[in-house]
């Protein structure tokens, strides 16, 4: 009765590692079709990026100009989440690797926009502008040029800080 048991034991074993092999398989089957799909997924290109960065550019401006500092801490922070995104999804791009280039600029800003401090705001913005061109022309994209904006980019926005009670 106890080989029997110890036989009973050791088939059961076997069938449980035969099962999980199987499932393996399957399992291993499945994350291969999931990384085809992730593969073939939609990832945004570097233009839509840049895109994207210079509305948030011009934004940025006129949240600065109208005082507006907390518009323009956002405007700032989707700036630097766009070019974090550029580093994660457009890594094989050379131009990403000079995204690091803009870093002095903000951090400029950001200090601005913390004290509040128009005239400093103004000369970081053309420091980060300047860094954008810079940017463009050491990655072959010169004839691309970012200037300070003369209008808002959107209408159905106001830019004036919102009256305190």
């Amino acid at each position: 009765m106890k080989y029997f048991s110890v036989i009973i034991i050791i088939l059961l074993i076997c069938a449980a590692c035969n099962q999980s092999h199987g499932d393996a398989g399957a399992l291993q089957k499945r994350i291969d079709s999931l990384e085809l799909k992730l593969a073939d997924s939609y990832k945004p290109g570097f233009g839509e990026f840049m895109s994207n960065i210079q509305m948030h550019h011009a934004k940025l401006w006129f949240a600065g100009q109208n005082g507006n500092w907390a518009l323009a801490d956002f405007e700032v922070h989707e700036i630097m989440e766009s070019l974090d995104d550029i580093t994660q999804y457009q890594s094989e791009r050379k131009e990403s690797q000079k995204v690091g280039l803009l870093t002095p600029a903000l951090d400029s800003i950001n200090a601005a926009i913390k004290q509040q401090d128009p005239v400093l705001f103004k000369n970081s913005f053309v420091l980060l502008t300047n860094s954008c061109n810079n940017c463009h022309h050491a990655t072959d994209f010169s004839f691309n040029v970012v200037k300070i904006p003369e209008s808002p980019p959107v209408t159905n926005q106001s830019f004036k800080a919102p009256a305190t009670e």
